[in-house]
Parts: structure tokens; sequence; C-alpha cells
């Protein structure tokens, strides 16, 4: 499978996965949880990858995070310092 990039990173909402996650004061491993219990098969390992931009994040996984994290998928993946 290829792999893509933009701007070096796996994923475009990473950082702002990060910034929403410390915002609400959860940690990785309870954002993980969080994301067990709506089905999505998540450890805290991942959310490390994803926040570092190592990985891919899956429209679903995408999804809900942003209805985890009270925001829109919008909100999700604008890159940071890009908004609006």
């Amino acid at each position: 499978m290829k792999i893509y990039g933009y701007n070096g990173q796996k994923n475009i909402c990473g950082e702002r996965l990060r910034q929403l996650r410390l915002m609400r004061r959860l940690s990785q491993a309870a954002l993980a949880a969080k994301m067990q219990t709506e089905g999505v098969p998540m450890e805290q390992d991942i959310i490390s990858r994803i926040e570092s931009g190592e990985r891919l994040v899956t429209d679903y996984e995408a999804y809900t995070f942003a209805k985890l994290l009270g925001v829109s998928l919008d909100e999700l993946i604008v890159p940071t310092g890009q908004e609006d």
C-alpha cells in the first residue's frame, strides 16, 4: 500500500486532535478508551502516532474523534494555522 503524506505528515488532524484533547484534559489513554466505547479499536500508542503525524487517520476514526471532542469534522481536520 502506498503511504501518502502532506507536508511530511501522514495526517492533517494530529496537532488539532492533540490541542482539543488537552483542552478537555483527556489523556491519550482516556481518549483511546472513549474511542473503544464507540466501537473503534484504539490504544494509547495509536493516539500518540496520530498526534505526531506518523499514522493515517481513517474517515470513521476522524468522525468519532470529532463526535467525542464535541467539534465538527471541519474543525478537526483544518490544519493548524490555516483556519479561515
